[in-house]
């Protein structure tokens, strides 16, 4: 009886085979040739192609239309996938980051970046958080934030499975405690910036830990009058502080608003201004009005949720930028973000330099960036570059 027997069997079309075999980790249901028999939530079973050539271990999902996720190209007997499997995935994920040792808020585990797909942690200060996007490590989150508590010292694992990739998933939503007593509040750094943080009621996991070294690099180019929009808790906005003179952010959600102002406070930052308003109506007002500014920062929210809204997103982001544009001084520095992951960097980019066109005004590409070295990109998954920043400078 050959060492796999005891797995149950999922066998893949040609075009899901050739997708593995080209370290895309994903199969999606349209691609299983003869789904696997399986009993309960987040099994692991053995993959094969057409002829029955086994491909490797993949956590299977019953009701998601992305059904394989690939774990390991071993076999179980080389590679068996129990608990000590997932405790050396995490500690390779934490060794990977020993070199951010200096940093208190950072992403630990990165999805299939990180070979653990669908798995999500970040670290603010002696606090965790910890995202299941796949019914395999839903099943198995107790059990991994247990692993997690023994390999960082983490007071607390707050489970925020409450975002909307579950629902693609076929999971309930939920934020709970998994480890862990009383408030879930902590404080972590950017550079310099010390930011509050509640792991419960804050947005994703409590802050937008991949936008960290953008915050960072904006500040280190950025000058004279500088506007933020979509503040959040004022990561952009405290890190132009450093270098401009004055600093207006705009936050649209009150709570946010009210957060990005008390960290300014906190961290002497006395030329930001924190505004709760609209960032479209805002730039419609410093169009109309003739405000400019020596810097302006975009980093709206994701506008492209889904691949059939994406020409609706793009006329949104070329509003904005177009404003954006036309709010600049002379030889003024232009960060634009977007989080969408439908919207590839080549159309972001050419959709920047047409709302630039369209201000009239001619650019210079100073950076295109990403997401920081804690957030990977895996390569033959480009949905895990979802993150595009570009830096330039209007002349």
């Amino acid at each position: 009886m050959p060492p796999h027997a005891a797995l149950p069997v999922a066998r893949v079309s040609p075009k899901g085979a050739r997708s593995l075999r080209h370290f895309n980790p994903w199969v999606y249901r349209t691609e299983i040739a003869a789904p696997p028999d399986v009993k309960g939530p987040g099994a692991v079973v053995l993959v094969v192609d057409a002829q029955g050539n086994p491909i490797g271990q993949a956590l299977y999902a019953r009701r998601s239309p992305l059904a394989l996720r690939l774990l390991t190209r071993k076999s179980p007997a080389e590679e068996p996938v129990d608990d000590a499997f997932f405790r050396r995935r995490l500690e390779a994920a934490l060794a990977r980051r020993a070199f951010l040792s200096g940093r208190d808020g950072l992403r630990l585990v990165h999805g299939e970046a990180d070979q653990l797909p669908g798995l999500f942690v970040d670290r603010y200060g002696e606090g965790l958080t910890l995202q299941t996007l796949s019914e395999g490590m839903d099943a198995r989150k107790e059990t991994l934030a247990k692993m997690l508590v023994e390999l960082t010292g983490a007071t607390h694992v707050m489970c925020r499975d409450d975002a909307s990739g579950r629902d693609f998933e076929g999971l309930p939503r939920e934020a709970r405690l998994l480890h862990g007593e009383g408030a879930a509040r902590f404080t972590y750094h950017e550079g310099e910036n010390r930011f509050e943080v509640d792991l419960q009621g804050d947005m994703k996991t409590g802050a937008f830990l991949d936008q960290v070294d953008n915050h960072l690099r904006a500040g280190e180019l950025a000058r004279g009058d500088g506007l933020d929009l979509f503040s959040y808790h004022g990561g952009f906005a405290l890190s132009l502080a450093r270098t401009c003179t004055s600093v207006l952010a705009v936050e649209q959600d009150e709570k946010a608003a009210a957060r990005a102002k008390a960290n300014a406070e906190a961290n002497g930052r006395a030329n930001v201004t924190v505004e709760n308003a609209n960032a479209f109506d805002v730039l419609r007002r410093f169009d109309t009005s003739g405000r400019r500014f020596d810097t302006v920062v975009l980093d709206p929210p994701g506008l492209a949720k889904r691949r059939e809204g994406l020409a609706t997103a793009l006329r949104a982001y070329h509003e904005l930028n177009l404003r954006a544009f036309r709010c600049l001084k002379p030889d003024g520095l232009l960060v634009t973000c977007s989080c969408s992951g439908k919207l590839d960097r080549a159309a972001f980019e050419e959709m920047v330099l047409a709302a630039a066109a369209d201000a009239k005004r001619p650019v210079q590409i100073l950076e295109r960036r990403g997401a920081g070295l804690d957030h990977p990109v895996l390569a033959g998954l480009p949905e895990t570059e979802y993150l595009k920043a570009l830096y330039v400078r209007a002349l």
